[in-house]
């Protein structure tokens, strides 16, 4: 595999780490109560993190030839 398609493939996996914050953000704010909303809160805010420093290093590692 190149390392054009291993940059490819690990931006997806970072858009999908965002996506999934999202949708549990939203569930954490509108539709779960208790120890379930903290809880899926927590995990969504760790994926946006983590899906932005993804995105950080794959953009601050320049082009590939």
């Amino acid at each position: 595999m190149t390392p054009a398609l291993q940059k490819m493939w690990i931006s997806l996996a970072a858009m999908l780490f965002m996506f999934i914050s999202i949708v549990t953000i939203y569930l954490s704010r509108f539709k779960l109560k208790g120890f379930w909303k903290i809880f899926t809160a927590i995990i969504a805010y760790i994926l946006m993190i983590s899906a932005g420093l993804i995105i950080l290093a794959v953009v601050l590692s320049g082009p590939t030839q």
